[in-house]
């Protein structure tokens, strides 16, 4: 198991690499930089914008600048945000955990609710149950989270009872922290429910399959021959194998929900890391784009691995091959 996860860590790294890599190099091919934009500003000298460029270390060749950028990235050392004048590691310390924390109550009630809902609608084919997750599968996947986004935040605005903008009330540090905790699951139900409900279509419909599947399988007829409990086939032999497409997944959903959650953050106003990216964007904010995506990709490669780590713990065929693969 350790040389498995040493071996997907490895791949990782590359992978890591070429991303930014590649988001480094388009960046700076984009026409136009922060400076352009100072030297709308009559007050500025251009020796004063010369300055600037070598201090940050733009009057260098593309590669170098990576080449630089990418050491002290992998120290965490970010650079400096030309926009907000501060590191940006301390921009993205103050706005990844809303990130962070929307992403995961998310991607939490998504698979909880997709686990029952898809088993049992297996279980009962061509039931109630089975229909609506059937019906509701196909209309929320082809219902664009953005779109969702919009319609909750109208019904929210013109109703008044869901929260829009902020992650916390005003008076939230006077609050104990039974009731912190309640204000901040409260401001983060309209964005969390609009990408659990997108998340939640594909979901279910997977472990439906995957169910259904299994459930034909011959181990399932061998156990229920042998007289099993139909709740420990179910349980313990169906949804066990079941649930191994579900993990393989789990390094795309995460990658979904963080591009979603940037798209549905900045709908609804939710003080995450995708309004700070889209200014950046916009600024043209060179190091705090790339400190975006850096921190990002960290973010879907710990998903990855995190994935396969489960995979690997759930199929022990998986771990067979990999130490055949290492006597060779």
């Amino acid at each position: 198991m350790v040389f498995y996860i040493l071996k997907r860590f490895i791949q990782m790294v590359p992978l890591l690499v070429g991303i930014t890599f590649l988001s480094f190099v388009i960046i700076q091919l984009a026409p136009g930089d922060y400076l352009d934009q100072l030297r709308m500003n009559p007050q500025i000298s251009e020796a004063t914008l010369e300055k600037l460029k070598q201090t940050y270390g733009l009057d260098q060749p593309i590669l170098v600048q990576y080449f630089k950028w990418l050491l002290n990235a992998l120290l965490f050392d970010l650079g400096f945000s030309f926009s907000y004048n501060m590191p940006v590691i301390e921009l993205i310390k103050d706005r990844l955990p809303n990130t962070l924390f929307l992403s995961v109550t998310s991607g939490l009630l998504a698979w909880l609710l997709a686990i029952p809902l898809g088993v049992i609608a297996a279980v009962k084919p061509n039931s109630i149950v089975d229909k609506f997750v059937q019906i509701f599968s196909f209309t929320f996947m082809s219902l664009p989270s953005f779109f969702l986004a919009f319609l909750l935040l109208f019904f929210a605005v013109k109703s008044g009872l869901l929260p829009t903008g902020g992650a916390v009330s005003p008076n939230y540090e006077s609050m104990n922290l039974f009731q912190k905790i309640l204000d901040r699951l409260w401001h983060v139900s309209l964005p969390a429910f609009v990408l659990a409900i997108t998340s939640l279509a594909g979901l279910v419909r997977l472990v439906r399959s995957a169910m259904i599947e299994s459930l034909q399988s011959e181990y399932v007829l061998f156990a229920r021959a042998k007289g099993l409990k139909e709740k420990d086939i179910i349980l313990k032999h169906a949804l066990r194998n079941a649930l191994n497409p579900f993990i393989t997944i789990l390094g795309f959903e995460i990658a979904s929900l963080l591009s979603g959650a940037a798209l549905v953050e900045i709908i609804v106003n939710w003080p995450g890391m995708g309004m700070l990216m889209l200014d950046a964007v916009l600024s043209q904010d060179l190091y705090l784009v790339m400190g975006g995506l850096y921190i990002g990709s960290i973010m879907l490669i710990v998903g990855n691995l995190t994935a396969d780590i489960l995979l690997a713990k759930l199929d022990p065929r998986i771990r067979q091959r990999e130490v055949e693969g290492i006597l060779r």
